[in-house]
């Protein structure tokens, strides 16, 4: 999820070429995020880091996930921020890398406790993606509006896992399902952002908020296969 983009003309008043190129170039971006992720995951396990990470953070869970949830608003911040592409394509790249370590203790768990999970809730994260992308896109509505709710969820779902640490109680399923639904209220909203508020020069910045939030909600359909039983 990423603030509005008001301080250069937004895409939207771009010819309709400049506008179709943008949005190209920015989801083409969010396909290659997705794809680098996979292969550096895959190096993640094949190498043995993942297994290390794994053993190290296993006992401190609560932490990682407070850990994702930071790196994936801070990193769509500080990018958004950034001119050059050369530093917007730098902050990606650690941000995708971040998000492989991050990801790579509960992939390892899934692989060896729940097998099939990892592929189920890959293709739900999928479909529900595509879903909002197209209802944001075929509606064109501009859902600015709920960035002010979604700051909120965002700071009580963080305070929620501060209090869980400090006090030892479990974040159940019902916190994943409130967290998958704000996921996609994430989606909606980013996708809603690069039509109507990013200039037409920050695709990269755009294409990396639009998938930290289809990361959060990877991450918690995952985590909502993973306690089904």
């Amino acid at each position: 999820m990423q603030d509005n983009v008001n301080y250069l003309a937004p895409v939207a008043e771009a010819s309709v070429s400049d506008r179709s190129e943008f949005i190209w170039k920015c989801y083409a971006h969010v396909v290659g995020a997705i794809l680098a992720f996979a292969a550096v995951e895959t190096y993640l396990f094949q190498s043995g880091i993942a297994l290390a990470i794994t053993q190290v953070m296993v006992n401190n869970w609560l932490l990682v996930l407070g850990g994702f949830m930071l790196v994936s608003w801070g990193a769509t911040h500080v990018a958004h921020r950034l001119e050059s592409k050369p530093t917007q394509y730098a902050a990606f790249a650690l941000f995708i890398v971040a998000q492989a370590l991050i990801f790579a203790p509960m992939l390892m768990i899934a692989t060896l406790n729940f097998p099939g999970a990892i592929e189920s809730a890959a293709g739900v994260t999928l479909l529900g993606s595509v879903g909002l992308v197209a209802t944001a896109m075929i509606t064109r509505k501009d859902f600015s509006f709920l960035r002010g709710m979604m700051i909120w969820i965002g700071m009580l779902a963080l305070v929620a896992i501060v209090a869980s640490i400090l006090f030892g109680f479990e974040l159940g399923t019902w916190f994943s399902v409130a967290m998958i639904g704000f996921a996609g209220a994430a989606v909606l909203y980013d996708t809603s952002n690069i039509m109507h508020h990013y200039p037409s020069d920050r695709y990269v910045a755009a294409a990396m908020a639009l998938f930290a939030s289809i990361a959060l909600m990877f991450w918690y359909v995952l985590r909502l296969f993973m306690n089904r039983d």
